[in-house]
């Protein structure tokens, strides 16, 4: 229906009123824009840098960025150094406002005020679960300091895209995010690497802008050599999961080579330090924290050890639960690997029921579908000390079990099993017909002798 003539009137004086407004605007001195600019807070002065090229270099001026720095340092200068180093900090400021170059006090000031955002999050970071031994308040941090996340994709003729996710979900110990394909990105074939980063943003007003931001490399990835080994997990009849390396997969159409999806699992542990403190080039590095030497306790080690284990999709939560005191026997060790039992196929009291089905639902655009035998598993083991020891966020496969351990329980047995570098992770799920749920029989952890003697300094 066309608009009435009033309506189009009006659009029509609004558009030319403020074309002309602007260039009136354009044709002040530049002394007087400079002084315009000067009462605007930081959202107004970096969204009217925007809008063309001479107020672009007016809202960079040096002098409006230290003012606006300024004010903040006295308005946090009590909650930081004492009155001494402020003053200080003050008269520099003011000393080297033009012997900066442009826009570096613009950037000096985001940084100001986005270190002590974070250093007001950090005690929201020393609460920690004594289920998890994970912060409590993870996924509340992340969203206060305004982190997102950022695919960039490269194909193999050199040129790159970068991508927001089209979707995320938090769970209690992770966050899987997920990038739909929809023509932006790559036949799968044709992509030559991924490289995920975590962006802070800048908490600023300016609807429709894209806020400034710091970039923390989380993971690179070369699809040529991890194409070759990629495991297929699953498919549905429109698409196939193929599994790239832990905690990565790639939806690709079936009988197609285009991209469905791509879609990432992060696991909570140093999540925040891995997305906000590496640089855009190189990763966070966790410090390596090594636990008392002890040799007096001839089994140090091998015992103390506490499991929470996660299954969901990417809708809800399929079955949790936290093992404590686990612990492995000298002549249980075998073939390089350390048995931790938490679920015992022949103690019926620890079978525990799911409240869902296995499946792993995926949308994108305006399809969807659903991957049967599916789901993603998110492992938190910690030592003796309830500290993160082995932690996994990943999608996994179930396979039915052609020759059951153990026949006590009535149904068809299947299998899930996960391995990397670290260890490896087996449950055994059994289908009750009549009680039409999966039962948990059987849940046990192998971690590398490696892994143990290196924390625990040990010689297993």
């Amino acid at each position: 229906m066309a608009a009435p003539k009033a309506a189009t009137s009006r659009v029509k004086t609004s558009k030319r009123a403020d074309k002309s407004s602007l260039n009136y605007m354009n044709r002040l001195p530049s002394e007087i824009l400079i002084k315009i600019l000067s009462y605007l807070d930081a959202s107004a002065l970096f969204t009217i840098s925007h809008v063309n090229k001479l107020f672009y270099q007016l809202a960079n001026d040096n002098a409006l960025w230290n003012k606006l720095y300024i004010a903040e340092l006295g308005k946090n200068k009590k909650k930081r150094k004492p009155k001494c180093m402020d003053e200080l900090l003050l008269k520099v400021a003011t000393v080297e406002v033009h012997d900066r170059a442009v826009g570096y006090w613009k950037w000096l000031h985001f940084k100001t005020v986005a270190t002590y955002d974070k250093d007001k999050l950090k005690s929201h970071l020393g609460v920690i679960s004594r289920h998890t031994g994970l912060p409590n308040q993870t996924e509340r941090v992340l969203r206060n300091l305004h982190v997102t996340w950022e695919l960039t994709v490269s194909d193999k003729s050199g040129r790159e895209g970068t991508h927001e996710p089209s979707w995320s979900q938090f769970t209690g110990t992770s966050v899987t995010l997920c990038w739909s394909g929809g023509g932006g990105l790559p036949d799968y074939e044709q992509i030559s690497t991924l490289h995920l980063h975590g962006v802070r943003r800048v908490a600023l007003k300016c609807p429709g802008l894209k806020k400034p931001g710091w970039r923390s490399l989380m993971a690179k990835l070369d699809m040529q050599a991890l194409t070759e080994s990629a495991q297929v997990i699953g498919q549905d009849r429109l698409v196939e999961l193929k599994l790239l390396q832990p905690g990565v997969i790639v939806g690709v159409w079936r009988d197609q080579c285009s991209v469905a999806f791509i879609m990432f699992t992060l696991h909570f542990h140093k999540l925040v330090e891995r997305s906000t403190q590496g640089s855009s080039v190189s990763p966070y590095v966790v410090p390596i924290i090594k636990p008392p030497f002890d040799d007096t306790d001839p089994d140090y080690g091998l015992h103390g050890y506490q499991l929470h284990i996660v299954l969901h999709d990417t809708a809800c939560e399929i079955v949790s639960g936290s093992f404590p005191q686990l612990f492995c026997r000298r002549t249980q060790i075998s073939d390089g690997l350390i048995q931790l039992t938490a679920i015992s196929r022949t103690t019926s009291s620890q079978q525990t029921p799911l409240s869902g089905s296995i499946t792993l639902p995926w949308r994108c655009e305006a399809l969807q579908g659903s991957v049967k035998n599916c789901c993603i598993m998110n492992l938190t083991l910690l030592d003796e000390f309830r500290k993160p020891f082995w932690c996994v966020g990943s999608p996994v496969s179930m396979e039915p079990e052609k020759t059951p351990v153990s026949y006590d329980y009535n149904g068809e047995h299947f299998l899930i099993h996960y391995q990397d570098s670290d260890g490896q992770l087996e449950m055994e799920l059994v289908w009750m017909k009549e009680q039409k749920q999966f039962v948990l029989i059987s849940l046990v952890v192998y971690v590398t002798v490696g892994k143990v003697n290196q924390h625990f300094s040990r010689d297993y």
